[in-house]
Formats: structure tokens, sequence, C-alpha cells
């Protein structure tokens, strides 16, 4: 099959689970084509089955923000034509599902029928999709996808509350590929470059947006150290580093809290820590925590949106209530101190985390392929 794959090529869960999703594709025969504004980040498997499409979005002084779902429709239909694509995948209901719909109609003036799949991840439905301005695109995108699916049972439920949906929404999970994990233990240890024997390492990685609540993550930490030898591991950038950078000064923590910036190699970022932190404002489904368990590491998160659908209360780590630092530090505390209590938590985290495989969850993104190939042509 010819599978065009629509999505953010930046570091947040969307893109990289649209770029893990192709890549497994083409190992399974599948041509697939990444049509965006630039190379995704974790793109980087060279294959004869894989070929990436820029969109260039031209500068013209009569706009004052550039109309990018344009220049991606015009691309979308280009491309399908060029490359005999069969049917298309957007991760996100604005602007990409919006664009597909209107490539779509373009194509159909042509003569070629082809149909789209909409994966929607959270913030384009609970914070972009509900507001006012772009409330109707986002209702009309998801009813006229030829399928819809979610990547929880918790986004799903919020999909079906803030719209008047007329599809059916199909509920397939994020997946990780736990063989990479795998092999990053078996690669030489570098914990004694971040901390000493006796510490353990906490890690949070995320886009460092309000969402993630930082500052709550070097809180907790700030917590854990007052009785846990520990140092924090801060993985990733935007717009809050700068704050927890000064929140770690002003607590004198400066010394415990390592600021790694983005990084392509997390699975041995993960394969050395012992704790993962995410007490996010809300998850859709929480890939972070998800990437974390497959590396044996419990954590430590919120109780929000698809995070109790992954971290399960007292298995694979515990959940509180949004903004108990106090509650999220105790639990923190319980899991790592002692090795017996630690080992147990970090068994339980990467057996669950075994549900998640990208060999159970492919197959039913294949399943909704052909269902609507078959329906549409």
């Amino acid at each position: 099959m010819k599978i065009g794959i629509v999505c953010y090529p930046t570091y947040g869960g969307s893109g990289v689970v649209a770029t893990e999703l192709g890549i497994a594709l083409s190992k399974k025969g599948h041509e697939v084509h990444f049509i965006t504004y630039n190379q995704p980040v974790r793109l980087n498997a060279l294959s004869e089955k894989i070929f990436f499409h820029e969109v260039y979005v031209e500068e013209y002084p009569l706009f004052h923000y550039q109309p990018y779902e344009l220049a991606l429709s015009s691309k979308l239909v280009e491309t399908v034509k060029e490359y005999n694509i069969e049917i298309l995948h957007v991760h996100y209901a604005i602007p990409h599902a919006y664009a597909a719909y209107m490539a779509k109609q373009m194509l159909k003036a042509d003569g070629i029928d082809i149909p789209f799949v909409t994966t929607l991840h959270g913030t384009d439905i609970t914070l972009v999709g509900s507001h006012p301005n772009y409330r109707k695109a986002v209702e009309f995108s998801i009813n006229n996808s030829d399928a819809v699916t979610a990547v929880s049972k918790s986004l799903k439920e919020d999909t079906i509350r803030l719209f008047n949906i007329k599809k059916e929404v199909h509920v397939i999970y994020n997946f990780i590929d736990i063989e990479k994990y795998l092999l990053a233990e078996q690669e030489p240890c570098l914990r004694g470059n971040l901390a000493t024997p006796k510490e353990r390492i906490i890690t949070h990685i995320s886009n460092f947006r309000p969402v993630k609540r930082i500052a709550d993550v070097i809180q907790i930490f700030y917590k854990i150290q007052q009785s846990i030898d520990a140092k924090l591991l801060m993985v990733g950038d935007g717009p809050d580093r700068d704050s927890a950078e000064y929140l770690v000064r002003d607590l004198g923590i400066a010394d415990q809290v390592k600021f790694l910036g983005n990084s392509m190699e997390l699975s041995k970022i993960l394969c050395l820590t012992d704790l993962f932190l995410l007490p996010s404002q809300t998850e859709s489904f929480g890939l972070a925590a998800l990437e974390a368990m497959a590396a044996k590491t419990p954590v430590i998160s919120t109780n929000t949106g698809g995070l109790p659908e992954v971290n399960i209360q007292g298995v694979t780590g515990y959940l509180s209530n949004v903004g108990d630092i106090d509650d999220m530090a105790k639990n923190a505390v319980k899991i790592l101190k002692d090795d017996v209590t630690l080992e147990k938590f970090k068994a339980s985290a990467f057996k669950f985390a075994e549900r998640f495989t990208i060999d159970a969850i492919l197959p039913q993104y294949e399943e909704v392929y052909r269902t609507v190939k078959e329906d549409c042509c």
C-alpha cells in the first residue's frame, strides 16, 4: 500500500508517533511518503520504502500569516498524483485534516478519490479545537474524514463531549519500539557521568510548555532530594526552560539538576533513569510515560486525561491530582527508598509497557486503512 503521512515534524508526541508508525509500515513493505514542512526529527531511517516531501510556504506580503494549509493541500494533491498514493493518514485535526479534505476535493475533479484517516492526539481537540475560532473547522474536518482514531479512551470521550461528532472514533493507543530500549540496556552504562553510585536518577522529558507544569517538576524534585540523594535530568526545551533554570538556582539545587536540551538519545537516557516525573496539566495519552516504562522506569504522574490508561496506580508508579506536589514527592520516595521496591516497580512498568508494542498496534492501523480503502474505492 502507498501511504501518505502528514504530521508535525517536531519532538512532540504526535510527530514521534507518526514518524515511528511510518517507519514500521515501511518495514512491513508499505511505501510511505511523509509530507510536511521539515523532515521529522525521528526520521533517521534510510529505506527505499520511505520518502520525504517538503511543503514550501512562499512569502507573500498580502498575508500577515502565511497560509500553511493551502500550501499543504496543494502539495498533497501533487504528491498523490505523482506517486499514486492510495491513502492519506493525517495526524492532528487542524490544519492537517482540513488540508486533507481540501486536497481530496481537488483530486475528485481529476477523477481521483483518495480516502484519508485522521488521528487525534490531544491539543488539536482540547486546546486548539475547543477555541471558538476553530471549533467549526475542527468539527467539519473530523466529520468529513473517512476514518477517525484517537490515542486514548479519554481523548475519544473529550472529542465526543466537545463536538457534534457523526463519525465513529476508534481508539488506537500510542505505541513504542520496545526492542530499542532493550538494545540501549546492552550498551555501556554511562551512569557514572551523571550521578554517584548512591544517587538516584530522576528524569523529565517534554517540550517545556506550560501544560507540562515544569515548575512542579522542580518542586517535586526539591522535596525528594531532601530525603534521598538524587539528580534530576531535564530533557527538552521550550518556553518554560528559562524560568525553570531560575527556580533551580533560587532553590539552591543547581548542582543536582542538569538541563540537557533536546536529545535524540532518549532511550539511552531513560535506561539510566530510576524514576520519571510527568506532572502535566493534561495528557491525551502520555507517550513519554510509556517510553519511560519501556526502559524499565516507573512513573510519577498526574491522573489527568489518558494517563490512568498508561500509568497504573501502585503497579507501574503512582498518580496524583494536578498540582499536588506533596503527594507526588511522597510517592516518589516510596518507590526510591530501597532497591527491592524500586526493582519491583521497574519490572512491573516494563511488563505493562509490553502491551503497547508496535507489533500489537500496527495491525490496528492497517485494518483501518484496508476498511476505508474498500469503502472508498
